[in-house]
């Protein structure tokens, strides 16, 4: 089983950013980088393609739905979960709509991201 998942966290705030990587990083997950908006995220995305990709819905310059459909034009593989606070329920549906692999509610917790990383091992773990 594939261990050394990439991952790229895209939030605008810093905070967020560091929690998540922390909780990554109690995952046993290594190769963390990280974008604080949506234009970043996807140069981000072209030059590490990324396993898995956190990007918050709501940013400045360019917003989560506007990323995600730039990364998955060039990598429609990418698992993007989509990171977003209460009262967002119509973004949600629009980014589903556009490919995103799932989402997760903030405050992110540790059980959430475990949760998911570990779905997303078994499911590459079933398509080797």
């Amino acid at each position: 089983m594939k261990q050394n998942l990439k991952v790229l966290i895209c939030d605008d705030s810093i905070l967020i950013r560091k929690k998540l990587r922390s909780v990554l990083e109690k995952c046993k997950l290594e190769e963390i980088f990280e974008a604080e908006n949506g234009v970043i995220a996807v140069e981000q995305a072209k030059e590490h393609n990324p396993d898995l990709i956190f990007m918050d819905i709501v940013m400045p310059d360019k917003d989560g739905i506007e990323a995600l459909k730039d990364i998955k034009s060039f990598n429609p593989e990418a698992k993007i979960v989509m990171a977003s606070s209460a009262g967002t329920s119509d973004h949600l549906k629009e980014a589903l709509a556009n490919g995103a692999y799932d989402f997760i509610q903030k405050p992110i917790s540790l059980e959430s991201v475990t949760l998911l990383i570990e779905k997303i091992l078994k499911e590459e773990s079933a398509n080797v």
